[in-house]
């Protein structure tokens, strides 16, 4: 039997030729602050695509410049950034890769000169700046930018979107109640909570036809804050406005202490697939093929998403297949040494 780590999986006819995804990892690498792709980028990314990584999605990609999380961070707040992006997609898409960009905003977490904006104005720690409490006008305009920043992502030619609603970014700090503590539309129930990523996924979908997945924090381990039986309604909500793909990760919303441990959010993206009844991509310590063999034959996730293992070896489809006795095709200037 072929191995699932290697079979193609298609969404909204984007078909990947397996179910590896590097996911997305800040890379700090804008030196000049404004946002725009460096070589670093193409080397970088590029790499992942020769390896036979099935689908690269794009670090987190600030729809404003104070969207940031730092000031070298990506951004995709104007026209200008588009150019960089579509010469990094082709770079990808030479080698076989489907693309995605993670669209973000950093909200309390981000790490800039110059007020910084959140649900509530309450600081992640001591050592971060208190945030100012957005204003509904706030609230739309963070909305319009995401809605940009998607247009800008459509016109760079890449193949998915990723909206950011994980660890403790903008999006996250409304959906939880540890962070959002407002008395307005936007606070208090969970469907109040749940409207600033309500009104971004579907200012999205009015620029954007391509698959839309979300990244999300499906624990804030806090006895007071979400479970993954809580992100179960919001995956039924998200997937009832035409998101795709609930990419599960958990965390960092509040300063916590996580017990870490290979695969220990597999349970959350299983938890809310079944839940659900929606695709998910499971990330988190996930290092070898038979461990990601595993959570795809066991239907606990659709997708397994690859973080620190591929910076570490940017070939890990390679070595993945050797390790599940699967052939898969080499660059052909790789050839002699792939086998």
């Amino acid at each position: 039997m072929t191995a699932k780590l290697f079979s193609p999986y298609t969404i909204k006819g984007v078909t990947l030729k397996n179910r590896i995804v590097m996911a997305p990892m800040c890379m700090y690498s804008s030196p000049n602050e404004d946002g725009h792709v460096q070589n670093w980028h193409h080397t970088h990314y590029t790499s992942r695509a020769v390896g036979q990584v099935g689908l690269i999605i794009v670090e987190a990609t600030a729809v404003t410049p104070q969207g940031r999380i730092s000031p070298q961070d990506l951004g995709i707040w104007n026209d200008e950034h588009v150019k960089g992006f579509q010469e990094l997609v082709g770079l990808m898409k030479e080698h076989g890769a489907k693309t995605g960009i993670q669209l973000a905003h950093a909200g309390r977490k981000a790490v800039l000169e110059g007020d910084i904006i959140a649900p509530s104005a309450i600081a992640f720690n001591e050592k971060m700046k208190t945030p100012k409490e957005m204003t509904t006008a706030d609230i739309a305009e963070t909305v319009e930018a995401f809605k940009k920043g998607a247009e800008r992502a459509a016109r760079a030619g890449f193949d998915v979107i990723e909206i950011h609603g994980a660890h403790g970014y903008l999006i996250n700090e409304f959906l939880s109640p540890l962070s959002n503590k407002r008395s307005d539309e936007y606070g208090g129930s969970a469907e109040n909570r749940y409207r600033l990523l309500r009104e971004v996924i579907d200012a999205v979908q009015t620029v954007w036809i391509g698959p839309l997945f979300v990244r999300v924090s499906a624990h804030d381990y806090h006895e007071e804050g979400l479970t993954a039986e809580d992100y179960i309604t919001f995956a039924q909500w998200m997937k009832e406005q035409g998101v795709d793909l609930i990419d599960v990760s958990s965390g960092a919303v509040i300063p916590a202490h996580i017990h870490v441990y290979p695969g220990y959010q597999v349970k959350y993206s299983e938890t809310i697939k079944n839940g659900a009844e929606i695709s998910t991509g499971a990330v988190g310590l996930i290092t070898s093929a038979i461990q990601a063999e595993e959570i795809l034959q066991n239907e606990r996730a659709d997708l397994v998403f690859l973080a620190r293992e591929l910076l570490r070896d940017p070939y890990w489809p390679r070595t993945a297949a050797k390790e599940l006795g699967v052939s898969i095709e080499a660059p052909k200037q790789y050839e002699r040494g792939w086998i």
